[in-house]
């Protein structure tokens, strides 16, 4: 009953009368509004929480500066007091993650407020997330430091790697927000300036930093999750280079070496959650495309010379979304039950290749579950910030 009503509804949607179509932000509208409202409601006059609400001992930096421990490291048996030792997929529930979650905090608070301003045009939803905004970039007393010395550090080991860059994948849709307050003319002029000198500092540093630098050339979902930080956080200061910079990238780089000729993602199949992250590498290259795509130029509709694409890359994953069972690869470590959720890459990909079923399968799927390991690795949440253009 459940999925014929969604055909019914995205025939009614997407074969509309010619001279009225519908757009992506009417068709995700339709899907997300119930859900973005109640979910603002629920973040209406909450106080920030920034990266100094939070400290630990372990952390080589000040209050200011964001810190995290890298998910698979554990002590030693062998060795109680001495340097962590890794065991991939498998998060230790002991590390320091309370930055990370205030970061994802301020990511849903911004999604879910700024979606709901998108539908509604009430000004109650950005006059209640720009105290968090000014808190987390603007306030001297406990604003972030823009940069990621210290993130995913490994006791024993190093005090913060170019691989923790992957945390602050939850700002992008922070970005995106402030885009909609940019746009509708309800803010502070100088609060802007300042949010956005902020994010153009942490910009430079990613793109200059050897932490950067390397999380860059990482050569799986990191590198793709760096380049969708790059583009979003580009795209609001109008940085034009780096957004080239990030287009040539995926043309050149990230989707021709990431991708198999099947459609697959070798490198996230060889981890011990393959599904899990091959489905978390499509949803950022899709999501890298949806900010990168332009009146000029469509990313999705772009095809390597032996023929990958991401087009190819839905078509390899889709059978698995749809159905789990169907998975001819080893299982996830972890967490392999909660997967699959509500996909990103199948919405963005069933509007840009117009599959209605695509869309239909993201529509029936669960809502995110309230689980750390999930909600990390969605960093989009309210997909109406990202087809607004």
């Amino acid at each position: 009953m459940k999925s014929k009503y969604f055909i019914l509804l995205f025939l009614m949607l997407l074969v509309s009368c010619s001279n009225s179509p519908k757009t992506h932000f009417d068709i995700v509208e339709t899907l997300v509004k119930d859900k973005v409202l109640n979910d603002a409601e629920k973040f209406l006059d909450l106080e920030p929480i920034t990266v100094t609400a939070h400290t630990s001992k372990r952390s080589a930096g000040t209050k200011h500066d964001f810190y995290s421990e890298g998910d698979y490291w554990w002590p030693n048996p062998e060795d109680p007091n001495g340097p962590y030792i890794r065991k991939d997929g498998l998060s230790n529930p002991d590390n320091f993650v309370a930055h990370r979650r205030s970061m994802i905090r301020l990511s849903q608070i911004s999604g879910a407020l700024a979606s709901a301003y998108l539908i509604t045009k009430d000004d109650v939803y950005l006059q209640n997330l720009m105290p968090h905004l000014k808190a987390w970039f603007v306030d001297d007393g406990t604003k972030m430091n823009p940069h990621l010395l210290y993130a995913q550090a490994i006791k024993g080991r190093v005090t913060g790697r170019g691989i923790g860059i992957i945390d602050t994948i939850h700002l992008i849709e922070v970005s995106l927000a402030v885009e909609v307050i940019e746009d509708s003319y309800i803010y502070n002029k100088e609060d802007i300036i300042a949010i956005k000198d902020w994010f153009s500092k942490y910009l430079n540093w990613l793109t200059t930093h050897e932490y950067g630098i390397k999380e860059r050339d990482n050569g799986n979902n990191h590198s793709t999750c760096w380049a969708m930080q790059v583009a979003a956080f580009a795209r609001l200061v109008g940085n034009k280079e780096q957004m080239l910079f990030c287009k040539n990238l995926f043309k050149k780089t990230l989707l021709p070496e990431q991708m198999a000729k099947d459609g697959s993602f070798p490198k996230e199949l060889a981890r011990t959650k393959p599904y899990g992250y091959s489905i978390f590498n499509l949803d950022a290259m899709t999501g890298l495309a949806q900010l990168l795509t332009s009146k000029e130029e469509n990313i999705f509709k772009y095809v390597t010379k032996d023929g990958k694409s991401l087009k190819l890359g839905m078509q390899f994953l889709y059978p698995y979304l749809n159905d789990k069972n169907t998975w001819p690869f080893k299982k996830d470590v972890m967490h392999w039950d909660e997967w699959p959720t509500k996909q990103p890459s199948l919405l963005f990909a069933g509007l840009q290749f117009q599959q209605n079923n695509y869309i239909e399968t993201w529509a029936v799927l669960p809502q995110i579950p309230n689980n750390p390991e999930i909600v990390r690795n969605m960093p989009i949440r309210y997909p109406l910030l990202w087809v607004k253009e």
